[in-house]
């Protein structure tokens, strides 16, 4: 069973309300006791449950949680799909087909992610971008911007490279030579190993489990 907001409510005051009658048993409700010891339940009834959420929310965005995948998702395919029953998106992690060529280790994919999220952070990326809804939103949202269809159906054809990670390398390294939107992406004159490892970041980013952000994108089924 799923416990929400509406359970961890209702428990709560259940709770709080059987407590508080229990310690002010023998006192009658328009006492003062009855009513220092019903704050004094709430109060802890509270801390507990903000404790409980505190861990679990640690737990649930942690690395290799169920929502945030292991770095070495990047060796895998991605994609996303809807499920109906909870009106959202949900990430799908595939079969193994490697990552520029090449299978990486956990440790270098940590290290590989991790550098592409210092890029994307040297770079000040969110002044335009949004990233799981937190940045500008003069430039589309990064959250899913592996899964992109325009990398397959337009990028790579104008780049002439055979994998989509390479050609959001090149792209990203050269976004002057290929102009793609109205509003163009300055040249931030990014290494070739800036590229790669901020594409291993975008892609490790959207395979996290966001709860549905952003909605339909680009009209997953």
């Amino acid at each position: 069973m799923e416990i929400g907001w509406v359970e961890t409510t209702i428990g709560a005051l259940f709770a709080t309300v059987i407590l508080t009658l229990w310690l002010s048993r023998g006192s009658g409700w328009l006492e003062p006791r009855f009513w220092r010891n019903a704050a004094w339940v709430s109060s802890l009834v509270m801390t507990g449950i903000l404790v409980y959420l505190t861990m679990d929310s640690l737990n649930q965005i942690r690395e290799g949680s169920a929502r945030v995948p292991a770095y070495t998702v990047i060796n895998k395919a991605i994609g996303l799909k809807r499920d109906y029953e909870k009106h959202r998106d949900i990430p799908v992690i595939g079969e193994g087909v490697g990552f520029f060529g090449r299978t990486w280790s956990e440790e270098e994919a940590y290290v590989l992610v991790n550098r592409g999220k210092l890029t994307l952070q040297s770079r000040n990326c969110m002044d335009c971008h949004t990233l799981l809804g937190n940045g500008a939103y003069f430039a589309p949202d990064l959250t899913r911007a592996w899964l992109d269809p325009k990398w397959e159906t337009m990028v790579m054809s104008m780049t002439g490279k055979a994998t989509k990670e390479e050609a959001m390398a090149e792209w990203l390294q050269h976004p002057d030579r290929y102009p793609t939107f109205a509003r163009r992406m300055p040249n931030l004159h990014l290494s070739e190993e800036e590229t790669r490892a901020l594409v291993a970041f975008l892609k490790w980013m959207s395979a996290i489990d966001t709860n549905g952000f952003p909605d339909r994108f680009a009209g997953v089924q």
